[in-house]
């Protein structure tokens, strides 16, 4: 299966739901590029940005585990390219 590049991006509007994010993208560590969290203390919201590479089922079970978790809105995002390219 073909790996893809997608980007997540996650909107925290309740911080008690933050170990269970942090134990499923641990889960995950292994197709995770990158991450980069920033506080919107004005808003009280996080917003975390993760670059992952895998195969499209991959991402989307990570993308379905997140968005069955109360308090956190996903969105997920795929680059055109794949790895045969």
């Amino acid at each position: 299966m073909k790996n893809r590049v997608a980007l997540i991006g996650i909107i925290v509007e309740d911080n008690s739901c933050t170990n269970k994010l942090n134990d499923i993208l641990h889960s995950y560590n292994h197709i995770i590029v990158g991450r980069l969290g920033i506080p919107y203390r004005d808003r009280n919201i996080g917003v975390i940005s993760i670059i992952v590479d895998s195969d499209m089922d991959t991402i989307n079970e990570l993308s379905g585990k997140l968005g069955k978790l109360k308090g956190i809105n996903s969105k997920t995002m795929y680059a055109k390219v794949s790895d045969d390219e």
